[in-house]
């Protein structure tokens, strides 16, 4: 481990370095690949201090006991701060094991959310709707930039089907742990008898990918232009602006409507479509690889209920997690509060990761 630490710092002081190099100082692109480079290293460097200054601590502490003719009070006292600094060690280690786990790539990346209503009927759409809304207060506290794409509105209030965009930094990172089944339990405002229902919606979380990670050829699209059926004042059954765009080896459609321009609903469709086929490349690969080693907290497997809102007992049970920590206040959750959930499921996923990984 200290010698990994060691080639880690080194690593980071000669980016740091490069910086202050005239030549890297003006060229932008350099610029902005070293300091993203030097975020995803910092963490560990600094961790990795810490843990050298400990290791030196506790050879300062082993040589004094081991001194000759040290008073046996000193003597004492360099025990007891060797047995610290021990414990302090481990628990160093193990943070670093950690950080060095591989990370996601995509984890920096904005990202696409698409939330549609399941079972449940019209309740669904409502709760499709909440869905919305949490992801959208989750947003505003997060300084996220939040732009809808396409939508389809249930008639008693809701969506059938909304799909946006999330803008900012760890966007995807942070929420794609939000994939899969979405279940709610409670009374519907129709329900004369005030009995619960269950109802359920599922959320899809893609990373948005350049056009230089997924290539789609011209041939094989199929772009159609209609009018806009949705909100949009003036614009709307007058201009041809919506676009429908089929990807046809694949049969994936994609819509946007959400612009009064053509190009900028055609644009939107395109980072959408994408998204998806690198979503569909992402799960050929997880399917090879053995179950055994698969994260569940991270599949984001669509089909795979993960969480259920309790209204009557205003709780939320995240049911990839475990013992007390799966339980939540709904009235927080809902308000978008959903860091105290990603927090404990990042450390799942990470204790996971560990078990099978061969971090040193």
């Amino acid at each position: 481990m200290k010698e990994k630490i060691q080639e880690i710092l080194s690593n980071y002081n000669n980016l740091k370095n490069k910086l202050s190099d005239p030549n890297i100082s003006n060229d932008f692109n350099a610029l902005k690949s070293i300091n993203k480079d030097l975020k995803l290293i910092r963490p560990v460097a600094e961790k990795g201090e810490e843990y050298l200054k400990l290791l030196s601590d506790l050879q300062s502490a082993k040589e004094m006991m081991n001194q000759v003719g040290l008073e046996n009070e000193l003597r004492e006292l360099a025990r007891l701060e060797f047995s610290e600094l021990n414990e302090k060690i481990e628990q160093a280690e193990e943070d670093l094991r950690f950080l060095l786990l591989p990370k996601d790539p995509n984890d920096t990346k904005d990202c696409f959310v698409e939330i549609r209503a399941g079972t449940g009927g019209d309740e669904a759409g409502i709760f499709a709707g909440d869905l919305y809304r949490m992801y959208q207060k989750f947003a505003d506290r997060k300084g996220f930039k939040i732009e809808t794409i396409d939508f389809n509105e249930s008639e008693k209030g809701g969506f059938k089907e909304v799909i946006f965009s999330i803008k900012g930094e760890e966007a995807f990172g942070l929420l794609k742990y939000e994939s899969g089944v979405h279940r709610v339990q409670r009374v519907p405002e129709t329900e004369a008898n005030g009995r619960v229902h269950t109802s359920a919606a599922t959320v899809a979380v893609l990373p948005e990918v350049e056009d230089v990670e997924i290539d789609i050829k011209e041939e094989d699209l199929r772009i159609d232009i209609y009018r806009s059926g949705g909100a949009g004042g003036q614009n709307v059954n007058k201009v041809e602006t919506a676009v429908r765009m089929i990807h046809i080896p694949t049969g994936i459609v994609v819509t946007c409507q959400d612009e009064r321009s053509q190009l900028k609903n055609k644009d939107k469709a395109m980072k959408v479509l994408r998204a998806r086929l690198y979503e569909l490349e992402l799960k050929k690969q997880q399917d090879e690889i053995s179950s055994s080693r698969k994260s569940m907290v991270k599949s984001g497997d669509r089909s795979e209920k993960i969480r259920t809102y309790n209204w009557p007992q205003n709780r939320v049970t995240d049911h990839r997690l475990e013992g007390d920590d799966k339980n939540f206040s709904l009235r927080d959750i809902i308000e978008g509060d959903l860091e105290p959930i990603i927090d404990r499921l990042k450390i799942a996923e990470r204790t996971e990761l560990l078990k099978s990984s061969e971090v040193i």
